[in-house]
């Protein structure tokens, strides 16, 4: 494990930690609780606007009251704790996400290396029905990219209380100065490379649609798996970096098997 994978997972590993230290205030009044634990592997673009990819862990975790259905968690969104009860038609907590690095190497031209960030901030969620929720997230990097991040998220939600949860619906990413010059300005010309200087501006940069699926193999065993696909936009699209040697479209995915036991 190279030294941004270690970083990376220790950011995970901190993240799952937090998310379960949240579990015993569930457990109150003599109700158990219900723990999730699982993982498998995904494949994402190796950094924003890249034509290669990356394979990672997936971690697949999670807690709830014992006796209650699988609460509903969309893929792609970063790491959080709802501070109101679940079912709520109203709720926010904080989140963390994480961006990968950019080594020269990868992209295949001299450019500025961009180091893995940890993005810290927020979330609030709707829950107009029980069939739709409406999710907005704002994070702060820190180190890395250091910028300012936005998703804007809405999902159609079909289940079936004791077998699955599928769900499905569009995607809009938005980032300050800061990402797009991490990511996909040029400070100067290279004319080795053939890339022009490019200072891009804040915005949304990507649209896409995200699709999710938990689905239980028995009692105590299930499965989960998400696809996914961005359309880079606006200045993004136009950048040098991404034009001559990466991608408009951006593809991810992931799947793995978890186990679920009562504490």
């Amino acid at each position: 494990m190279n030294g941004s994978n270690a970083l990376r997972f220790a950011a995970l590993t901190g993240a799952a930690f937090i998310a379960f230290a949240a579990a015993p205030a569930l457990a109150q009044d003599g109700e158990g609780t219900t723990v999730m634990l699982g993982g498998g592997a995904q494949v994402y673009p190796k950094y924003p606007g890249a034509d290669s990819y990356g394979i990672s862990p997936y971690f697949i975790g999670g807690f709830r009251r014992e006796g209650t259905p699988i609460p509903f968690s969309a893929p792609g969104e970063g790491f959080g704790i709802t501070i109101l009860p679940r079912d709520s038609v109203f709720n926010f907590g904080p989140s963390v996400g994480f961006e990968n690095e950019r080594e020269p190497e990868d992209v295949g031209a001299p450019v500025e290396k961009v180091g893995f960030t940890v993005e810290v901030g927020g979330f609030v969620e709707v829950f107009p029905s029980d069939n739709f929720r409406l999710r907005a997230e704002l994070r702060q990097g820190l180190g890395g990219h250091d910028g300012l991040v936005g998703n804007l998220s809405a999902d159609l939600i079909l289940r079936d209380e004791n077998t699955y949860i599928f769900s499905i619906g569009p995607r809009a990413r938005w980032a300050d100065n800061d990402f797009h010059d991490a990511y996909f300005g040029v400070p100067a010309a290279i004319p080795a490379s053939g890339l022009a200087a490019y200072d891009p501006g804040s915005g949304f940069y990507a649209v896409g649609a995200m699709a999710g699926l938990t689905y239980r193999l028995g009692r105590n065993w299930g499965m989960r798996g998400y696809l996914g696909y961005d359309r880079l936009i606006g200045d993004a699209a136009d950048s040098p970096i991404v034009r001559g040697f990466g991608s408009r479209d951006q593809f991810s995915g992931g799947a793995g098997l978890f186990f679920e036991f009562n504490i």
